[in-house]
């Protein structure tokens, strides 16, 4: 399997620099997988996709502002902190940019000295381990002096940073917004719960290996990030009940997808409460333990994303999918639009 075999044209316009006004105003490509049917809709409408007793499994992570602008005392030049990752206490893993002149040892001043890093350890591809020093409350300093992450495709400033989070976000950790459920509201949520749709939400804090294309050509011998991941027991045992009604379990995005199916991988199918880390890589061949069904939405050519779809609708249906949508100009990626595949 090549990566070139999920290869395909995407005219730059037609990737969505800001968010809609109104999040459920998206459009949705329904694509029934053992048709093939190819349906136009609107996100609202999603809820004619749920049906009474199913589960509809949200992942819950906020994502930090976690780009920091900071300066070397002794010389004043500007450095750029992405925190990837919290290792333990106020030590993090963090990539550096320009990374070369930062030695072990090296200081760095953000927002006139409230927050200092120094670094403990060098890592490969820019990558540092740092240790923060502070007063006070860790996130707070954060959310005073750091920025939203962004994909780097998108090149517009965001007005209003929790548009790159969901409305039921909560636990924070991420490094990048589960944006298939940006499209959600409150009310939507509410009006799919009063059908008798079961509202189960798990954590898994996304690492930025989920902007990665694939740079090698043999698709087996691209290595996944670990992710960290947490499923409850209350969780688990909803979806437990909703499998023995013979109900489905419906994924938003492929975080809760790699979630659910990581747990499934591990416990020969069945669904209990876990956390840990997870690189499950999800590819065409894959036997699938838990999803029945997922809403995604549109990603990047030869990413692990498109390869995830494919596992569930086959190749061939999801690339067509995708040109169908660039022919009706869909908006892509973060704040694009989305596609439920059932």
């Amino acid at each position: 399997m090549n990566t070139a075999d999920f290869d395909f044209h995407l005219p730059e316009e037609l990737i969505a620099q800001t968010p809609l006004e109104k999040r459920d105003a998206s459009r949705l490509l329904v694509v029934n997988h053992e048709t093939g049917q190819l349906e136009d809709t609107h996100f609202d409408e999603i809820i004619d996709q749920l049906h009474p007793g199913d589960a509809l499994v949200m992942n819950d992570t906020r994502v930090l502002p976690a780009r920091l602008h900071g300066e070397k005392p002794e010389t004043g030049g500007h450095v750029e902190l992405l925190l990837l990752k919290n290792i333990a206490g106020d030590d993090w893993e963090v990539l550096a940019k320009p990374a070369k002149r930062l030695k072990v040892g090296a200081t760095i001043s953000f927002g006139d000295g409230r927050l200092t890093a120094t670094v403990l350890e060098e890592l490969e591809h820019g990558g540092r381990i740092v240790h923060f020093h502070y007063q006070g409350i860790f996130l707070e300093v954060l959310e005073s002096l750091g920025e939203m992450p962004l994909p780097p495709y998108i090149h517009e400033k965001l007005k209003d940073r929790e548009r790159y989070q969901t409305v039921y976000a909560k636990e924070n950790g991420s490094a990048a917004a589960p944006t298939a459920g940006l499209h959600f509201t409150k009310e939507l949520l509410a009006q799919i719960e009063a059908k008798g749709v079961k509202l189960v939400y798990l954590t898994l804090h996304v690492g930025l290996g989920t902007f990665r294309p694939v740079s090698v050509d043999n698709v087996d011998e691209h290595e996944m990030h670990s992710e960290f991941y947490t499923l409850s027991e209350e969780a688990a045992d909803t979806l437990r009940q909703v499998k023995a009604s013979g109900k489905r379990v419906i994924a938003v995005g492929t975080t809760s997808i790699r979630t659910l199916e990581t747990i499934g991988s591990k416990f020969n199918g069945e669904i209990k409460a876990d956390s840990g880390w997870t690189n499950i890589f999800i590819k065409p061949g894959y036997d699938w333990k838990v999803v029945d069904a997922f809403s995604t939405n549109f990603h990047l050519p030869k990413s692990t994303l498109v390869m995830l779809v494919s596992a569930f609708a086959g190749r061939e249906l999801v690339l067509s999918a995708y040109q169908h949508a660039i022919d009706e100009k869909y908006r892509f990626f973060s704040f694009g639009d989305a596609m439920f595949i059932k």
